[in-house]
């Protein structure tokens, strides 16, 4: 192929490169990958499902490409003969016409054997190309960026750019051996066996609800939803503290350390500061309401439990990003970057009505809004292959109703949430609601009431509404208000004497 080669290398659009340095190619193996596919269009089907015109150098390569795909694809064949049809004949492809190139490709066209790696040759030199566009445009931009582009945000987009040049940079995707999917499947279960409480997920630490759910799955998107002062905060934050405590690295032969036991966490702190969330797991950890924690109410007994809690909380593997109106590409940059640096095991969002969509119009559509940041949350947790919590506020038709337990289609925006969750979890005290409805002292409906408060003091329910992988139901835990702490009932309904 050399005398065709040599021609056609001189068609390569040179002048968008300097004249010292062109762009990575190779304009045999796309000359090659060509010629199989024109010969035998099985060939393609090799490829199909990775390479796109747009990977091909010589842009009379991509019209090639696209056209026998096209053809391909309709149940026709494609040889030079009917792809002559579809191309311009007046073009000069170094002195000759389409159909003396399209009969010279096929002509030295030797088997399809190597279609693959020449597609993967082709692919993997696109997408150097389009790092050093990126680079040139970092570069570009950091020279004549208005005083008002912060350079964070240019190492954002930066980020974005290039993740998502990793995630379509794959070609080891499509169809899999069943077997192969047995085989994890056989790994998650031996896995399961060697873990505390014999859970095939991340146990939350709360009993009954990991015999519900079987733990926190690699993967699943797991709404927890609520409305306001129900603890649906408190509940993440125990169960990622929980997560957090339980860490055990276990060496991997890599050089890498993975959770044995426990996890690393990530916490998006939309709402509260990171101040505000430290309070409040000190709080729940020293059992000091994290009111006298804030006042300066507290002894020096009290203080120097408060510093013992801290030293425990500084070596935990959590990590809390308290950035407001955070959008999802930034929440999905900064899990992966965390994912990378330090490990990740749980990620949790509170919560996804303070986060905002990529289009700056996504205000006009609120609802195509939510979609597309549930959609990218389940989507980033297959990604990272961790367990997400998003916390979710629910709307308020649930306080118009008599029975005030939320259920699905309390779900703001629900037809995306209800879909991408693999796991739906409500939190709902009757408790909260009594206190706001205390009759006169004296009466006869006081005195009910206060037999109502007796039984539902201290006691919480979390609504399994969803599960893919397991039973829907109720699961009854103790609640203790003053500290923002969620644990254990014991089976006859009293808290357990052990402490947390």
């Amino acid at each position: 192929m050399a005398p065709t080669d040599s021609k056609v290398l001189k068609l390569a659009p040179d002048a968008a490169a300097p004249a010292y340095r062109s762009a990575p190619h190779n304009i045999e193996a796309e000359q090659s990958l060509l010629g199989a596919i024109l010969v035998n269009n099985d060939a393609f089907y090799r490829v199909s499902d990775f390479l796109e015109p747009k990977h091909f150098f010589e842009p009379i390569h991509q019209t090639i490409y696209e056209t026998a795909s096209s053809l391909i694809r309709m149940g026709k064949v494609a040889t030079p003969v009917t792809l002559k049809t579809f191309l311009p004949a007046e073009t000069d492809i170094g002195g000759m016409t389409v159909g003396q190139y399209l009969a010279r490709l096929a002509a030295e066209a030797t088997t399809i054997i190597n279609a693959q790696d020449y597609g993967r040759t082709v692919y993997d030199l696109s997408l150097r190309r389009d790092l050093i566009g990126i680079g040139e445009d970092m570069v570009n931009v950091a020279y004549d960026a208005p005083v008002d582009f912060a350079p964070r945000a240019q190492i954002e987009d930066a980020e974005r750019k290039l993740y998502e040049l990793a995630e379509s940079g794959r070609y080891d995707g499509g169809f899999q051996k069943f077997s192969q999917a047995l085989t994890v499947a056989i790994d998650m279960a031996a896995k399961a066996f060697q873990r505390d409480g014999k859970l095939s997920g991340i146990a939350t630490g709360l009993r009954d609800l990991d015999s519900k759910m079987g733990g926190l799955q690699s993967s699943d998107l797991i709404i927890v939803a609520g409305r306001p002062g129900m603890g649906k905060t408190s509940l993440a934050t125990n169960i990622a503290y929980n997560i957090a405590k339980a860490y055990v690295p276990e060496l991997q032969a890599d050089g890498t350390a993975k959770a044995a036991n426990g996890g690393s966490v990530g916490f998006f702190s939309c709402e509260m500061s990171g101040e505000q969330l430290a309070t409040r797991i000190l709080a729940e950890r020293s059992g000091i309401p994290s009111s006298h924690i804030r006042r300066g109410g507290i002894s020096e007994l009290d203080f120097e439990k408060i510093r013992e809690c801290s030293l425990e909380l500084q070596s935990l593997p959590f990590y809390v990003d308290e950035t407001g109106g955070i959008s999802i590409a930034q929440v999905m940059a900064r899990a992966r970057r965390l994912k990378r640096q330090k490990g990740l095991d749980l990620l949790v969002i509170d919560y996804i009505q303070l986060l905002s969509g990529s289009s700056r119009r996504g205000s006009d559509n609120r609802v195509q809004e939510i979609t597309e940041i549930t959609t990218s949350l389940k989507a980033l947790a297959k990604e990272l292959n961790v367990p997400i919590i998003a916390l979710s506020q629910l709307s308020r038709q649930v306080e118009s109703r008599d029975d005030k337990r939320p259920q699905l289609s309390d779900l703001r925006e629900s037809g995306s949430i209800e879909q991408d969750a693999d796991v739906v979890l409500f939190v709902y005290r009757e408790e909260y609601y009594l206190a706001n409805k205390e009759p006169r002292p004296g009466t006869p409906e006081h005195e009910k009431w206060q037999t109502e408060m007796g039984l539902a003091h201290g006691k919480a329910e979390v609504i399994i509404g969803k599960q893919r992988h397991g039973p829907t139901g109720t699961v009854e835990l103790h609640f203790d208000a003053s500290v923002t702490r969620f644990g254990d009932l014991s089976h006859d309904g009293h808290v357990p004497d052990r402490g947390y």
